[in-house]
């Protein structure tokens, strides 16, 4: 059977996007400045929601079905004859808009994340603005060491659980995911990363050790972040 992105992403009620909304911006709150001096929250519902239907068939009008088909996934499922709904085509659209009411400089993703931002940068030059840059990070795989961690599939590590349960469901994730944890969970020297690597690979550190160094690490940054969002 096939899971398809609709199956991972079912469509939420106006209260659960709320809630989601406001647990993104708590969390949020640990790394940026939440003074509405210095970050500006945004609704895309501000634009999104008073489309009419000239506007969406002028959005549309802008991207082909093959440019469509060049997102990875939607090659893969198109070759594959899984079936593609016209609200996945829109989603990227959508999000691409955001970027040209925002005016973007810069956009963070992730690598998943990628045809969405670049099609940021399409709508921009469409209208009139200079592309922003886009800026994309790997993504971890969750704690079943084979999907992306991800919370609809409940493989994650969330970063306002207690340092504990980041601990604990750190040691359970599978040996072969360390290396990727170590490089981009830890926030390690590069140099101090490829140290613990080799010793990995060697047999000279046990992968338990390792992963209990994994889990302290976490718990620092964890304590670290909050602490300083209490301050």
């Amino acid at each position: 059977m096939t899971t398809s992105s609709t199956d991972l992403r079912p469509r939420l009620t106006r209260e659960e996007v709320d809630a989601h909304a406001r647990s993104y911006v708590e969390q949020i709150g640990t790394i940026l400045d939440p003074d509405p001096e210095r970050l500006e929250i945004r609704r895309n519902s501000e634009w999104l929601g008073t489309l009419g239907m000239e506007d969406v068939l002028q959005l549309t009008s802008q991207v082909t079905v093959a440019r469509m088909l060049e997102r990875d996934d939607f090659a893969k499922r198109y070759a594959g004859g899984t079936p593609i709904s016209l609200m996945e085509f829109l989603y990227p659209l959508l999000q691409g808009l955001d970027s040209v009411e925002v005016r973007a400089d810069v956009e963070l993703g992730g690598t998943d994340q990628l045809f969405n931002l670049l099609m940021g940068r399409h709508l921009q030059e469409r209208a009139g603005q200079e592309a922003q840059v886009v800026l994309t990070t790997p993504l971890l795989v969750g704690l079943d060491g084979t999907q992306k961690m991800s919370k609809s599939l409940g493989n994650y590590v969330g970063v306002a659980e207690p340092p504990g349960e980041q601990f604990g469901k750190l040691m359970s994730i599978p040996d072969a995911a360390l290396e990727m944890y170590l490089t981009h969970a830890t926030g390690w020297d590069p140099d101090r990363i490829d140290v613990v690597v080799a010793a990995l690979r060697s047999g000279e550190l046990h992968p338990n050790r390792a992963k209990r160094d994994l889990g302290r690490a976490v718990d620092r940054k964890s304590t670290r972040l909050n602490s300083s969002h209490r301050t």
